[in-house]
């Protein structure tokens, strides 16, 4: 399921707090975005579509809540941009971020410690 970033922006806020309806997920996203009510309608319409929420009547108005889970939806995101990025590789990926951008001894003690985790019975 592809999510875009504005979809995203909506999913955020109902991983954080569900139930809500679309005036509640608007006011959760007037101090991030400039979006009318009406775009927000429009992007819980779309995740709708895509199963990603689901919908309760609730009187005269609709509650929303997450359907995709938001490890779930993490794990694709990084999948897909490892793929598209480094062709599923996962080394190219770090040896990029350590040349760009210098790793501190805590990123490095993490990674060190991922790697001794992973022997070969555990692939």
């Amino acid at each position: 399921m592809q999510i875009t970033a504005a979809e995203t922006e909506i999913m955020r806020v109902l991983w954080t707090c569900h139930p809500l309806s679309a005036d509640e997920v608007h006011a959760a996203l007037t101090d991030s975005t400039e979006w009318e009510e009406t775009t927000v309608k429009t992007l819980l319409g779309r995740l709708l579509n895509k199963g990603a929420i689901s919908a309760d009547r609730n009187g005269r108005r609709y509650l929303y809540s997450p359907r995709l889970r938001k490890d779930t939806w993490l794990s694709q995101e990084c999948t897909r941009l490892v793929d598209r990025l480094f062709g599923g590789r996962i080394a190219p990926l770090v040896a990029h971020f350590s040349s760009s951008q210098p790793l501190g001894e805590e990123d490095i003690a993490a990674l060190r410690q991922l790697l001794d985790g992973m022997g070969d019975d555990d692939r």
